[in-house]
């Protein structure tokens, strides 16, 4: 693969090694999936396995399925009424079948895939199955697809472990193009940071139960994904600048005529890039290292969601290509933080979007080199195609206009030549505690250094008592352990924020070390997560005791616990009870999961060799 000559030298480097280090499990992974595609197997199946596939069509469907000579997709959705993002899903099949025979195919609902949220499970025990659900919904995926009757699919999924575990499925099924069609965010509600001053104002008994679910309420108020930036949004982003959304599909609101458009336009795309056409798109050939760079590159510009250190290098091995933290460490030297939206700004995603959303986004980073431009998409050859967005004609018809050069509102979106910050919204930390990844978008410089004493903690629970006592008065270092995927799943950690932000806003200096996630919850408060190896598996976050003056260090990389050598070589760590967290909520059913799972810094996955 040649690097192209104009792109950022820090960005050259790091594509040529992961080319490098992935070149054997890349073509093993590109020869197999050569070896599927060409004539769509369905032609080959039996009369009666035929006949079952397109038994409930209707009689025009049926026709065309039965001479198959016409392009056939497969919807695999993620729709549910319950989670606000996939709700508007219910009206795409229609859409979609509709779009299909109008451009001269076919279209059939693969199958469906769970879709939880974390929005409702944070802070009980149904968010232990949440990242486990990612490599559910990828199972469920290579399920819809096993029949073997499509030329390409298209995805609807939106939230948070939903696209990284249908892009896992789709590249399982490389050979077949892949258009990824989202829903949009919802409209603006109650202004983040006015929801997050309730949340702190209840964690400190300010205001009741009552005021606290009218301001949630407010915020998540319709249809659509919820408009601050975490996971869900970061999938959004991501999908886009790796090539698999329509050019400024992104950020498009729900049920508007717009939004129904492009749905009308990804459909029509799927169909023109399968085997049948001249312009045959795979996914597993599309998503090569360079996409991948410049989703790590997109993800440090836009202060993105901490869940994608572990996402990408998931999504990566399923393409036979190996990340690693080093590579976010690396990229994040040279990619700027062009983006202030909430946690890392007051801004919600309608504001990014309306000061100039992706397009201006990709525009500045092309222009800086920081992106590979020459890569392939679902809507052809470079990255040049995303500096336009979709617009509405006087007749209703679908037309792309060049974005703005100038961004709309500085304090949300800027250039790279006034970014917020010089590097990306990412670090990674190393010492002896081992492996982590810091967010420092949302936290002020003069809080990415902090040590202080250790108080140790097994459950969040234990800590929010502690905290209502009121024990905690001088400088500290959180540490809750026993948090990491083989322990229980790996949990967002969402209800410590508030009260470590009272905490922080009290003048004390506090930090938080675990094995867990915050993902999109990562805000003011500084917090070295996914530390690996993890206290289950016996890494050092284990051998913490309370007291030991630990120092999280974003400024150079650094995650160090300050005790006396000897001491700490010797120390035995403590042991995680295993008879915790394993039943209740279908929490017995992930055993084996929790058995098999890898660490956080090789993407949390249950999946091992994928490209073997």
């Amino acid at each position: 693969m040649t690097i192209e000559a104009s792109v950022n030298a820090r960005v050259a480097e790091v594509t040529d090694r992961i080319v490098r280090r992935s070149h054997e499990s890349r073509a093993r992974y590109l020869d197999r999936i050569a070896e599927t595609a060409g004539t769509p197997v369905r032609r080959r199946l039996g009369c009666a396995n035929q006949a079952h596939a397109f038994a409930a069509c209707g009689a025009r469907d049926k026709k065309l399925m039965q001479d198959g000579h016409v392009p056939s997709l497969g919807i695999v959705t993620a729709y549910n009424d319950m989670l606000s993002a996939h709700q508007p899903y219910q009206r795409f099949p229609d859409l979609i079948r509709e779009s299909a025979r109008a451009a001269g195919g076919v279209a059939q609902v693969a199958g469906g895939v769970p879709a939880m949220c974390d929005g409702i499970t944070q802070g009980e025990a149904g968010m232990e199955l949440s990242l486990f659900s990612r490599d559910v919904i990828a199972l469920s995926t290579a399920v819809a697809l096993s029949h073997q009757t499509f030329d390409a699919a298209v995805y609807l999924g939106i939230c948070d472990k939903i696209v990284p575990g249908l892009v896992i499925g789709a590249l399982s099924f490389g050979h077949l193009p892949a258009v990824f069609i989202p829903s949009g965010p919802m409209t603006s509600g109650l202004p983040n940071d006015e929801k997050a001053k309730t949340r702190q104002a209840y964690a400190e008994g300010k205001v009741g139960r009552d005021a606290l679910l009218e301001a949630e309420a407010r915020a998540y108020h319709g249809p659509g994904t919820c408009t601050f930036y975490g996971t869900a949004n970061t999938n959004q982003m991501l999908m886009e600048i790796m090539g698999l959304h329509l050019p400024g599909a992104s950020f498009v609101n729900p049920n508007t005529p717009l939004r129904d458009a492009l749905t009308r336009a990804a459909t029509e795309r799927a169909l023109a890039i399968t085997f049948h056409g001249n312009e045959y798109t795979p996914i597993g050939k599309m998503l090569d290292e360079r996409a991948f760079v410049n989703g790590i590159v997109g993800l440090h510009a836009t202060g993105g969601s901490t869940n994608h250190t572990l996402h990408l290098v998931a999504m990566a091995a399923a393409a036979g290509i190996t990340l690693s933290w080093e590579d976010f460490a690396d990229l994040a030297e040279v990619a700027p933080l062009l983006a202030r939206i909430y946690p890392n700004g007051s801004a919600d995603v309608n504001h990014f979007h309306a000061a100039g959303g992706m397009s201006f986004l990709v525009r500045e980073l092309l222009g800086a080199g920081l992106l590979h431009a020459n890569v392939t998409t679902v809507w052809g050859t470079g990255l040049a195609a995303y500096l336009y967005e979709p617009k509405l004609g006087s007749q209703g018809a679908l037309t792309w206009h060049e974005g703005t050069q100038t961004s709309g509102d500085p304090s949300v979106l800027r250039d790279v030549a006034e970014p917020f910050q010089e590097t990306g919204g990412l670090n990674v930390l190393e010492g002896e505690l081992g492996r982590a990844v810091i967010k420092t978008s949302a936290v002020a410089p003069e809080r990415h250094l902090v040590q202080a004493p250790a108080r140790v903690f097994h459950s969040q629970e234990e800590f929010q008592n502690a905290f209502a006592a009121g024990e905690f008065t001088s400088d500290l270092v959180v540490v809750l352990r026993f948090q990491g995927p083989k322990a229980n799943g790996m949990p967002e950690l969402h209800k410590l924020m508030p009260p470590l932000g009272v905490l922080q806003d009290r003048g004390l200096k506090v930090a938080l070390v675990t094995d867990g996630r915050l993902s999109g919850a990562s805000g003011k408060v500084p917090a070295a997560i996914h530390v690996t190896p993890e206290g289950a598996e016996g890494g050092a976050i284990a051998k913490i005791c309370d007291g030991d003056l630990i120092r999280v260090d974003a400024v150079a990389g650094r995650l160090e616990v300050l005790v006396d050598p000897e001491d700490w070589r010797t120390r035995a760590p403590a042991l995680f009870d295993h008879s915790i967290s394993q039943r209740g909520v279908g929490r017995e059913l992930f055993a084996v999961f929790r058995d098999r799972v890898g660490r956080a810094d090789s993407g949390a996955s249950i999946f091992l060799g994928m490209s073997e």
